[in-house]
This record gives C-alpha cells, sequence and structure tokens, in this order.
C-alpha cells in the first residue's frame, strides 16, 4: 500500500511538472490503474454533473463532435483529391490526418450511442423479464461501461504519454504532435463513464416510479 501511495504522488509530481518523460515513465506502475480508476469515476461524475447544469452539452456534445470530424474528413479528402488529380499537388498531411480525426468521430459516436442504449441492449431479451431482472441487467451494462472505460483510460493515457514523450509528429507536418489526437480517446471514455451513471440513474428512479425499463432503440436513433 505505502508503494501504491507513494507511486500515485509521483503520478502527480510528474504530471505537475509537466514533463512528457516524467509521466510516461510515472504511468508504468500499477498506481496509474488505482488513479486511472479514481479519475474514471470523478471525471465520470464531473461529465453528468456537466450535462445537468448545461442541457445544451447533454443533448449536443457527442453529435457536435461527430458531425464537425466527419464533415472535416469529407472536405479533406475532397479537395485533396481534386488538388491531386487536377493541380498535380497534395497536402503531405492529408492522408495522415483523417484517420486521427476518425478516432475522435469514432469514439464521440461510442459515447453518444451508450447514451442512446444501442450498445449492450438485448432488448429482445431483456423486455421479457422481471423488473428486478431488468434492472439488474441494466445495472451490470453500467457496471461492463464503467470498466471498459476504466480500461481504456488507463491504456490510452499511457500510449498518449509516451507518444509525447517521444516528441511522435503527425506525418506530413513540421510541429503537430499526434499526442494532441491521441489524448481524445480518453476523453471519450470519460464521457462513455459518464453516460453510463446517466442511464443507471435513470434506470433506477423508473425501477422506484414504476416507469418502464427497457425500451428498443435502433443504433443513431434519437
Amino acid at each position: 500500500m505505502p508503494t501504491i501511495t507513494s507511486d500515485i504522488a509521483e503520478i502527480i509530481r510528474a504530471v505537475l511538472s509537466n514533463d512528457a518523460w516524467m509521466i510516461s515513465e510515472s504511468l508504468k506502475t500499477n498506481a496509474a490503474w488505482v488513479l486511472g480508476g479514481i479519475a474514471t469515476l470523478f471525471g465520470g461524475a464531473f461529465f453528468l454533473l456537466l450535462y445537468r447544469y448545461i442541457p445544451w452539452i447533454e443533448r449536443k456534445l457527442e453529435s457536435t463532435v461527430m458531425v464537425s470530424t466527419y464533415l472535416l474528413i469529407g472536405a479533406i479528402i475532397f479537395v485533396e483529391v481534386f488538388r491531386r488529380f487536377v493541380l498535380n499537388m497534395q497536402a503531405p498531411w492529408s492522408t495522415t490526418l483523417p484517420p486521427f480525426l476518425f478516432l475522435i468521430m469514432t469514439w464521440a459516436g461510442c459515447a453518444y450511442n451508450v447514451k442512446l442504449r444501442s450498445h449492450l441492449a438485448f432488448a429482445e431479451f431483456r423486455v421479457n423479464m422481471p423488473r428486478g431482472l431488468q434492472f439488474l441487467c441494466l445495472t451490470l451494462d453500467a457496471v461492463l461501461w464503467i470498466g471498459f472505460s476504466w480500461i481504456v483510460i488507463v491504456t490510452s493515457t499511457q500510449v498518449a504519454a509516451n507518444s509525447a514523450a517521444n516528441f511522435q509528429i503527425l506525418l506530413g507536418t513540421d510541429n503537430v504532435l499526434q499526442w494532441w489526437f491521441l489524448v481524445s480517446v480518453p476523453l471519450s471514455f470519460l464521457l462513455i463513464a459518464a453516460r453510463a451513471m446517466e442511464n443507471w440513474l435513470e434506470d433506477l428512479k423508473n425501477l422506484r416510479d414504476g416507469g418502464e425499463m427497457i425500451a428498443p432503440m435502433a443504433i443513431g436513433a434519437d
């Protein structure tokens, strides 16, 4: 236990020092999992409060990120294909930036579909279960999503920190760092954890008030 505590303190010192190499090294200990679990729960709770007090963010955050990145990817591809085949020129970053934008779009979309309950739904089976068992399944969903988020937040933060420590540059650019995009993964999974918490609180309210526990939902429906 003292070792974990000292390792957590080392991670905090490394973050405060703003030294990418120190951060990367400190995240290689088991303390990263403890601190990552705390960050997952408190980060999810922070976004949950943000959703509650700023309704626009609750309704539009993920969809705005998805649409914006999708349009940007499409614009880059359209313009650069035209420039390549018509003007015989092409921006060197035009083939390396879209995959990172797609990464952002994908995980924001995952958070959006967790909000809509179109992942891990199994509504066809659950709708015929007793209410108590339905709530148990929904609770399992929340635990799984928070668990997935915890794992991805820790591992993706380690990847982003390692990228920053090695000064990995986006290919085709001179000074755009890859970790600027990689950090979107742990942030997205904080949103997923928040949506899982939000759904579970709604399920608890429905259980107490006699509301409908399981509602069929299609992917992308709102």
